[in-house]
């Protein structure tokens, strides 16, 4: 299993202070609520919240915390039990290697297997969740994320199988929580239900996010702007590798990282440890306000 240098974090992150990120470990080193955190982990933190110190404390504590009430999307997975094994081929989660011009690193999403029998939101978010901790956890930060969601396949069948409860979790996750800085969210190939399922995320959507969502409806050729055709795989006129090769890298990368994903289970905050009064959902993820500011195009 590959992890990211700290050493090379510093060299390649200029505003990162060595003295910013002990700071910030003493601060969680006296939240007995929380897990030891790695040196690695709150680079990532404080890097996704532009080195504010306020900013990442609260980050910290919605990622540990959301992770504590939120067991069915990120906790109990393993890449080699039979579950996963079998989803692995309903969708799938590319991480390209070229990033865009701007240092975005890229994500794409894909159905393998359009048959609604198959198809597991939960699931979904879980691997979503593992593809990236996992790409980061091996690489270390980058200027931001762009996810591209290729829609070929999905029907309102899909759209209508999601767990409302669980997309309210995964989008205020992905505002205020994910040690990631999110760029851009790109939608091709969709149908008619989007705005069924546009009008399922609303609510649950901050201003930023929205600013952040961008649909290709005519072409593809529209997201180039933001994500060349160079950064894509070579099956959508890229010169990347084909989805085949980064399908099978992606499987790779999630089995070498086993054991972390069995640790994770408790990489959690604990509610009986806190000091005043406990946490819960409505407290640290209601709708209004925001733990940290995306930066948005």
């Amino acid at each position: 299993m590959k992890i990211a240098s700290v050493e090379s974090e510093y060299e390649k992150n200029k505003e990162l202070r060595k003295e910013d990120v002990m700071q910030l470990k003493e601060w969680t080193e006296k939240q007995p609520h929380l897990p030891p955190i790695t040196e690695l982990h709150l680079i990532l933190f404080l890097h996704s919240c532009y080195y504010s110190m306020e900013m990442t404390k609260a980050t910290i504590e919605a990622f540990f915390t959301y992770r504590t009430h939120c067991p069915e999307l990120f906790l109990h997975r393993n890449p080699s039990s039979p579950e996963f094994q079998s989803y692995f081929n309903v969708l799938e989660y590319l991480l390209l290697e070229e990033k865009t011009p701007s240092g975005d690193q890229i994500i794409l999403f894909r159905l393998l297997d359009n048959d609604l029998e198959k198809f597991d939101f939960n699931t979904t978010v879980n691997v979503f969740d593992m593809s990236i901790v996992q790409w980061y956890m091996q690489h270390g930060t980058s200027e931001g994320l762009r996810i591209v969601c290729d829609f070929e396949g999905a029907t309102l069948g899909h759209v209508l199988k999601m767990n409302i409860v669980a997309m309210r979790k995964i989008l205020l996750y992905l505002q205020d929580a994910l040690f990631v800085r999110l760029k851009g969210i790109h939608f091709f190939n969709v149908g008619s239900y989007m705005d069924i399922l546009m009008n399922l995320m609303k609510p649950f959507l901050k201003k930023d996010l929205v600013n952040s969502l961008h649909f290709h409806t005519d072409s593809i050729k529209s997201m180039y702007q933001y994500v060349p055709i160079d950064c894509l795989p070579s099956d959508y006129g890229g010169s990347q590798p084909s989805v085949k090769q980064l399908h099978e890298d992606w499987i790779r990368r999630l089995h070498d990282y086993a054991d972390y994903f069995v640790k994770e289970d408790s990489y959690i905050a604990d509610d009986s440890k806190r000091v005043g009064k406990p946490a819960n959902l409505s407290d640290i993820f209601g709708v209004e306000g925001s733990f940290k500011k995306l930066d948005i195009d």
